[in-house]
């Protein structure tokens, strides 16, 4: 095994994520009614909040704030619509713990806006910047972190493998010219968008390939459809699964993994990392 771990340090007022050290993990709060797993579960900010402090105590390294579900067949909301649920979560979380790094799941530049305004740090575009022509520009003007993820509006690859490298190289493209720096770019391969059950299996087989375009790599695999397919379990029994997910794509480099279950993977990640960082082909990369 050789590993490309990249050092990079984000300080964000008094929140810091420190890439090269562990692997991150990054709790999912979803403040949605419709959400796959956990729907109608976070609206109140009340309780958001204090699910978000239990992942911090369970190992969580980061927050992901998202206020619409992305779903299969989801329905888009309005800008406005989704403000109004997180807003509130991430103002009142920023004011609870102003140290803990607060990402903002949105594909939408003024939603993104504003979440940074509120004490949001990072922006995770599931549209990997390609969905609103402001978001990049929004992220360069901030100076903040944003997380490209792969996703396509059709399915039709020639090349599986080597078009997913490719759009998210267009993702990065794009960001450059908006005036994003490298060093604020983190990638992700988009599990169970635009794919497939075997082409989700397929990506999981080329993270490394990812890893290799140059950047930091977050996997969200968390309680995903192609892991129920393969286990023929629900929803809220895939945890090993996903677990297994998340020790192969670590295996191939994956600095920062989405999660639903904080806890129990934590444990995995912790595993892995005493594996990966004793490792001596292990190579780093400072930013």
């Amino acid at each position: 095994m050789r590993t490309t771990i990249y050092e990079r340090t984000y300080t964000m007022g008094e929140a810091v994520l420190e890439l090269g050290t562990s692997t991150k993990i990054m709790g999912i709060l979803n403040v949605t009614p419709d959400s796959f797993s956990d729907g109608g579960r976070y609206i109140d900010p009340r309780q958001a909040v204090e699910h978000a402090l239990q992942m911090m105590r369970d190992g969580a390294d980061l927050i992901d704030i998202g206020g619409e579900s992305t779903r299969p067949g989801f329905e888009p909301i309005s800008a406005e619509e989704e403000l109004r649920r997180i807003i509130p979560v991430i103002e009142a979380l920023h004011q609870a713990a102003p140290h803990i790094p607060i990402s903002v799941d949105t594909y939408k530049a003024e939603v993104a806006r504003q979440a940074i305004s509120a004490g949001a740090h990072i922006m995770n575009d599931i549209w990997g910047g390609k969905k609103d022509p402001d978001m990049l520009k929004a992220a360069a003007e901030l100076g903040c972190p944003i997380i490209l993820m792969h996703n396509r509006k059709d399915m039709n690859y020639r090349d599986f493998a080597a078009d997913v490298m490719e759009d998210l190289k267009e993702s990065v493209r794009l960001a450059h010219e908006a005036g994003v720096q490298d060093s604020q770019i983190i990638l992700d391969p988009g599990v169970g968008f635009a794919k497939n059950g075997p082409e989700n299996l397929q990506i999981m087989t080329q993270l490394d390939r990812l890893v290799d375009i140059g950047y930091p790599v977050l996997l969200a695999t968390s309680r995903k459809k192609f892991i129920r397919a393969v286990l023929d379990l629900p929803v809220d029994d895939i945890v090993e699964g996903t677990a297994a997910t998340v020790a192969f794509g670590i295996a191939q480099g994956c600095q920062m993994v989405r999660v639903h279950d904080v806890k129990s993977i934590k444990r995995t990640v912790t595993m892995c990392d005493a594996m990966l960082y004793a490792s001596e082909s292990t190579r780093r990369i400072r930013a």
